[in-house]
């Protein structure tokens, strides 16, 4: 199964389903079920931003089941959208690069601890779920 590799907070935001875009530079073609992934790299200045929502920031989790839904180039009109959304993980930040928009949130408790990786990157499900 694919996954992506979130830093905190972001990673949580989106398995709490407050954030239901993620930015990259870079896009895919890909559409379809996701792993969303704590990784070890937090921004704490960010972090800073959500402590009165009382969530749980863990790393080196899968946190939770998205699907991309889409992968849209970000220009003026879409920037405004999400800026208008009002929604606490945006801001009033215009980005650059593209929107990937993810929907089916849900979340996943899964205590076993494992290593990120940069881009989109496979995980083996049997993996996932075996004993230890």
């Amino acid at each position: 199964m694919k996954v992506i590799t979130l830093k905190q907070p972001w990673a949580t935001l989106v398995a709490e389903g407050i954030k239901k875009y993620e930015f990259r530079s870079w896009k895919t073609k890909y559409r379809g079920k996701i792993l969303i992934h704590a990784g070890v790299g937090i921004d704490k200045k960010e972090l800073e931003k959500y402590k009165d929502l009382n969530l749980k920031f863990p790393s080196k989790r899968i946190l939770a089941e998205v699907e991309l839904e889409d992968c849209l180039e970000l220009n003026e009109d879409l920037n405004k959208k999400i800026i208008n959304e009002k929604n606490i993980a945006y801001g009033s930040k215009v980005r650059t690069g593209y929107a990937w928009k993810f929907k089916n949130i849900k979340k996943i408790k899964y205590d076993k601890e494992i290593k990120g990786k940069l881009g989109l990157w496979n995980i083996d499900l049997n993996d996932l779920y075996s004993f230890d």
